[in-house]
């Protein structure tokens, strides 16, 4: 879910953090710029990792600006495919669910990609799941499970105007999900259906 990126830049430290420590100055100038950030290609940044090398900062010609060059290493989000996460669902449509996490909510479940038997409610807007005679729902803030199938990159570079009026506003990163097999879904069928199980046996055991 989480990796290392290693990356190389030039942190300009401003005149009001020169009373810092020079390490917390540029720390915070890395955190200020990447956390929370989508790099193309590379993943959701979230954090400084470490800090692995400094240059002997300069001071910018008319700016007063410390410029140094620095590598370091980013926290960064960005799950494998087929690995297996868990969220919430946060709304739901006609085309699928839209899943979040505390920190990403760029996760969508297509339609397509539920359990055979899935049916949308207009009335509710949230999904059901026919399955044996039961209906199953997927409730809105429902913790599932769900696997993650592909992965979407959209460039948000700058783009003249007429470009910009016939761009569509889409997310930097999206990634795609299933819920089709055993066990992805509302925690709450599975967990309940093994806490089940597990009663059974052990009442099974009484009556030996």
């Amino acid at each position: 879910m989480f990796i290392l990126t290693k990356i190389a830049d030039l942190v300009q430290i401003v005149p009001e953090d020169f009373g810092k420590d020079p390490g917390q100055a540029i720390e915070d100038n890395i955190n200020a710029k990447y956390a929370n950030k989508v790099i193309q290609k590379i993943g959701l940044c979230i954090c400084l990792y470490d800090l692995l090398s400094a240059s002997e900062g300069l001071i910018g010609h008319g700016t007063g600006l410390i410029n140094v060059n620095v590598e370091f290493r980013l926290v960064v989000f960005r799950p494998f495919k087929h690995e297996v996460m868990t969220g919430r669902i946060s709304s739901a449509t006609t085309s699928g669910l839209r899943i979040r996490t505390p920190f990403f909510d760029e996760i969508f479940v297509p339609a397509s990609k539920l359990p055979e038997g899935s049916k949308f409610k207009h009335d509710d807007q949230l999904y059901v799941w026919e399955t044996d005679g039961q209906i199953l729902y997927y409730d809105n803030q429902e913790t599932v499970r769900f696997r993650i199938e592909d992965e979407l990159w959209h460039d948000q570079s700058p783009v003249g105007p007429r470009e910009k009026e016939e761009q569509v506003k889409s997310s930097p990163y999206q990634l795609i999900a299933t819920m089709e097999d055993a066990g992805l879904g509302p925690c709450l069928w599975w967990d309940g259906e093994e806490g089940g199980e597990e009663e059974m046996e052990e009442g099974g055991e009484e009556g030996v």
